[in-house]
């Protein structure tokens, strides 16, 4: 593998790192709830494209349609029925994490066991755009390409959309200071709803962009979840464009690691940067320094 090559993957595998942790920066950062099932979401939206491109025929990309509003109203039932009342009886923001991590950790194994009932525990994959793309020489899998096209615009439009609107604002005022932003008028418990089904989205999202160009199984979760929480604390909880740098950050070096170094010293690489992270910067590469 060229060099070339190996950014482009890295960078594809980045893009995809930070699509799914900005859904979890959401779900942490604005409706404080820490969601170990966050993984499993995303491996329930790649079921669900293997199902409409193998069963249906239906594109990928169109795919995206139909299973991004899936995955927000999904999350948001799941927020509105099980979490608000969790939130509802916190007496401060570390039980509302304690209870939201032992809540969602028993709904990781309901999804979980479901997806294997329904697909089993093999790998499953399907064949889209795999077609071999020069650029610069090095030839590069179109779906990749795709892939990364996707995360990277996916993900700077909500960025945009969080930065440049008043509901950004809104929902960035109830990340900062929930109190406050109730003083001026602002439902922070319908705002911390529309986040977490938004983070829900943006999972749904992250699932169908993976299935274009890797396999995976009803039990894969947990390593997404795990992968997005370190993107999560490397860039600034609640940071979107840190999640975004720390994203494309891990997935360069973890690729490179695995391409120049030894495959078996990919997770000790990640886990290396993010204590070096949390050593340097305890708040993150973009978080704010607590006052």
């Amino acid at each position: 593998m060229t060099l070339t090559t190996a950014l482009i993957a890295g960078l594809v595998l980045g893009g995809t790192y930070a699509l799914v942790a900005m859904g979890l920066t959401l779900q942490y950062g604005i409706a404080r709830i820490m969601n170990l099932a966050y993984g499993d979401t995303i491996i329930t939206a790649a079921f669900a494209a293997f199902i409409l491109q193998g069963g249906l025929a239906v594109n990928p990309l169109l795919g995206l349609a139909l299973v991004v509003p899936g995955g927000f109203l999904l999350s948001y039932l799941i927020y509105r029925l099980i979490l608000s009342h969790l939130v509802a009886r916190a007496s401060d923001r570390g039980a509302l994490e304690v209870d939201s991590i032992l809540t969602t950790f028993g709904l990781l194994f309901v999804i979980q066991g479901v997806l294997l009932v329904l697909f089993g525990g093999n790998y499953t994959s399907y064949s889209f755009l795999n077609v071999a793309v020069d650029i610069m020489g090095a030839k590069v899998a179109a779906n990749r390409l795709l892939a990364l096209a996707l995360a990277l615009s996916i993900g700077l439009t909500l960025y945009l959309l969080l930065t440049r609107t008043r509901w950004g604002t809104a929902l960035r005022a109830v990340a900062v200071a929930p109190q406050s932003a109730a003083l001026v008028g602002i439902d922070v418990n319908r705002a911390a709803a529309f986040a977490f089904a938004l983070g829900g989205g943006l999972a749904a999202a992250g699932g169908v962009v993976i299935s274009m160009y890797q396999t995976f199984t009803a039990t894969a979760g947990v390593v997404f979840t795990m992968k997005a929480l370190i993107v999560v604390i490397m860039g600034g909880v609640g940071n979107l464009l840190g999640a975004l740098c720390a994203g494309l950050l891990l997935g360069v070096v973890e690729t490179l690691v695995s391409t120049y170094v030894d495959p078996g010293l990919t997770l000790a690489a990640t886990y290396a940067i993010f204590l070096v992270v949390l050593l340097w910067r305890p708040q993150g590469l973009f978080g704010r320094v607590a006052r």
